[in-house]
């Protein structure tokens, strides 16, 4: 857990002059506690310059955007993909699900190694996979091959979890507080803008290539430079570094060692931070759905207006929703993650000490209306649908910094990469691994006895994604229940 200002002062006086160090001592020595509004000087004194950690906090940017945009170039094609290989809403939705899968099951692993082993190495062993299998998935060119595809999408999933998982935990070892807060803000920019990108990357390729194939072409040539960077700029900081610069007590207990097991127990009798999971979890299932099915709905409902032709080959002319779903993605997470860490610190300057809960609270709450007006007026007029749609995603992006930001504080700094593992096995697990499948093979069932038009295709859709709204509210009601308990549990 992170510690404060007023945490105990250490038993030794020879770590820090508190005037008392040549008298000598009559009894248990008592020191004054420190005045909660009194400022405290940060001694840098871990051997890393301010200008090296706002450099590794870019570099860390730019590989959480490719991360990211690898993630959704395949939502910005699939209706080509679906096309290529001949299957259903529910085979297509698969493609997401197996990423999800493998990346949660792996994450664990990755938190019990980046908490006991060099994180930049680990890393990049991640990346390296990553991106080697997104290469080798542009290649598989028999329609035959779906299964083979599957296969590569499921091994991209486990390099991702690597970097996912421990890299916010080194930002965490670089700074604290606001500070934490506001590099946390950069670092968690790149998951809207790299998702809006991906989508806009991603058709824009198979647009210009004329095949889909080229979608997943683009991100592992990035992925070499950023791989570099990460060796060269980002430091591995000792675990709880900042902390230990921040704070007076420095009795070297940041980074005992303890099992795994210990780890778990500490972490599942954190009850703000099984409420953040679950507020988390749902969001996830909201996400996950919509950033795959989205652009589909959107397109289904443009062939029923007659405003777009059907899709009759691998090289369909979508790219225009793809783009401006994107864009949307990528303007509203823009806002949306700024704007949720303002309004939570202005709020807690006025002394709502548990803002961070309440925002994200309310943002998933007042998604859910605003997702239906989008659903319902796709068909009606569009540009009010897309406002809808970007301000159901703007609310959505206040939680990204503030959930981050809430599980690192109310875990101790050796138990994080852990904590970090368990949130992304849990909210994956029951949240974006199964929706995209889900809808589709909810959308599947409910088209299964209507004539075989775009119009059955596109209700089948849009009552599926129904199921959404509701996940939205009660990710909600998870972040308000996170608020009972998160200011005590930050104070431990």
């Amino acid at each position: 857990m992170v510690a404060s200002h007023e945490a105990l002062l250490p038993h030794s006086d020879t770590q820090h002059n508190t005037g008392l160090k040549n008298q000598p001592p009559k009894g248990p020595a008592v020191f004054p506690k420190m005045p909660e509004n009194e400022e405290k000087i940060e001694v840098v004194s871990d051997g890393i310059s301010p200008m090296r950690k706002y450099a590794s906090v870019f570099v860390l940017f730019l590989i959480n955007l490719l991360n990211y945009m690898d993630r959704f170039t395949i939502a910005g094609v699939l209706m080509q993909i679906q096309e290529y290989f001949n299957i259903s809403n529910g085979s297509a939705g698969l493609l997401q699900t197996v990423f999800i899968i493998s990346y949660m099951a792996v994450a664990p692993l990755f938190g019990f190694l980046g908490d006991r082993y060099n994180r930049k190495l680990v890393m990049l062993a991640g990346m390296i996979v990553w991106s080697g299998c997104t290469l080798f998935a542009s290649f598989v060119n028999n329609q035959s091959h779906f299964l083979l595809f599957l296969v590569l999408r499921g091994l991209v999933g486990i390099g991702e979890a690597s970097y996912s998982t421990i890299a916010p935990t080194i930002i965490a070892d670089l700074f604290v507080k606001e500070k934490r807060t506001n590099m946390l803000s950069v670092f968690y920019f790149a998951i809207p803008v790299g998702s809006g990108l991906g989508y806009i990357i991603g058709s824009a390729a198979a647009q210009a290539f004329g095949s889909w194939h080229w979608a997943l072409r683009i991100t592992p040539g990035l992925g070499l430079i950023t791989m570099a960077l990460m060796m060269v700029v980002i430091p591995n900081p000792k675990r709880g570094a900042s902390e230990a610069n921040n704070t007076i007590e420095t009795t070297g207990k940041l980074e005992r060692e303890t099992s795994y097991k210990e780890d778990l127990i500490y972490i599942l009798k954190n009850k703000s931070f099984i409420c953040v999971t679950i507020g988390f979890t749902f969001m996830a299932f909201v996400v996950g759905s919509l950033t795959i099915w989205g652009p589909i709905f959107v397109a289904y409902s443009q062939v029923v207006t007659g405003t777009l032709q059907p899709c009759t080959d691998d090289n369909c002319e979508y790219g225009d929703v793809s783009f401006v779903f994107g864009l949307i993605t990528c303007v509203a997470g823009f806002i949306g993650v700024w704007a949720g860490a303002e309004w939570s610190k202005r709020w807690k300057a006025r002394g709502q000490k548990n803002a961070d809960a309440l925002v994200c609270a309310i943002g998933l709450v007042i998604a859910a209306p605003l997702l239906l007006a989008g659903f319902q007026l796709a068909t009606i007029n569009l540009p009010s649908a897309w406002t809808f749609i970007f301000l159901a995603d703007l609310a959505q992006c206040l939680t990204w910094t503030l959930v981050g930001d809430m599980t690192l504080y109310v875990t101790m700094p050796s138990r994080r990469s852990t904590a970090n593992a368990v949130q992304i096995l849990t909210m994956h697990l029951f949240g974006d691994a199964g929706s995209p499948y889900l809808l589709g093979v909810l959308s599947d069932a409910i088209t299964a006895n209507l004539p075989a038009t775009y119009y059955s295709k596109y209700l089948g859709l849009q009552r599926a994604m129904y199921v959404a709204l509701f996940a939205s509210v009660l990710g909600g009601c998870g972040f308000l229940m996170a608020s009972l308990f998160i200011v005590r549990d930050k104070k431990k």
